[in-house]
């Protein structure tokens, strides 16, 4: 019986590398394609088709290798996600002191919540085989949240410094003069996971409810319970996206309310304005 079984997960690896060989092979069209056009996307894709395949194998075993572990061992794996996606978002925050762990508490703060939430109303079971999976997604769309917010929060207050130091000359709060370019970054970061909620059914049926129905669950269940997954999915973006800004925001200005994040001087001139007088 178990060489059976041994057989068998051999032949499932081996049918599964080569299914990844021909994804592979459709992708290298696809690049070949850009680059005959001038779209030179080769290396980078090459390289996210590479670490992409070998993470997911390590994945793979990792999951085989722990599949009846506790809960425990779960949440140390979900843990080792949530730096992982943190150091992933900080790389879009170069000019932010502390942005690594500015994106860690943003990060665990949206999908911890999400996670706790599903634990504690049992629609997420302590299996580690149910838990991770559905954990990472809440990570992953966390981490992609947190970095849309902080990017487009970044981008508003270097293109509109003037008027935030014009507001602070005039005696504004430093949160009030940023606002309105919080309250676009954090809504920016919440459309995809929105639009999503609102496609769900028509325009896809996303994998975890195809996953249930393929595995003998009732359909009707399935599709509950992938609508509750996407509520959650913006419910862990919301608050990233949220607690990220916010937290950015006590990081752009000084103990004096000074406007800190400031565009850099394009010429000579910029930069004597922004020194001031020899």
């Amino acid at each position: 019986m178990l060489a059976e079984l041994q057989s068998s997960v051999g032949s499932d690896v081996w049918m599964g590398l080569a299914q990844a060989v021909g994804a592979i092979a459709i992708c290298t069209v696809v690049v070949v394609l850009c680059r005959w056009n001038a779209i030179r996307v080769e290396r980078e894709a090459a390289v996210a088709m590479a670490r992409g395949l070998v993470q997911m194998v390590l994945v793979g075993l990792v999951l085989a290798s722990l599949l009846h572990s506790d809960l425990l061992v779960g949440s140390l794996i979900l843990l080792m996600m949530t730096v992982a996606a943190a150091a992933t978002a900080a790389r879009r925050l170069p000019e932010i002191d502390g942005a690594l762990l500015l994106c860690f508490w943003a990060i665990a703060a949206g999908a911890g919540t999400a996670i706790a939430a599903m634990l504690a109303t049992r629609s997420l079971r302590g299996d580690i085989s149910i838990l991770v999976p559905v954990g990472s997604m809440m990570i992953a769309n966390a981490m992609n949240a947190c970095a849309q917010a902080l990017e487009r929060f970044r981008a508003d207050i270097l293109g509109h410094a003037g008027e935030i130091e014009a507001g602070l000359s005039l005696g504004a709060d430093p949160a009030v003069s940023v606002a309105p370019y919080l309250q676009s970054a954090v809504y920016a970061s919440l459309l995809p996971r929105l639009d999503m909620l609102k496609s769900l059914g028509l325009v896809w049926i996303p994998g975890v409810m195809a996953g249930m129905m393929l595995s003998g669950t009732s359909p009707v269940y399935a599709a509950i319970y992938q609508f509750v997954i996407a509520a959650m999915i913006l419910t862990a973006s919301g608050i990233a996206g949220l607690v990220a800004t916010v937290l950015m925001r006590s990081r752009v200005f000084s103990s004096a309310a000074q406007l800190t994040l400031r565009p850099a001087p394009t010429s000579a001139s910029d930069s004597a304005a922004v020194d001031g007088p020899a």
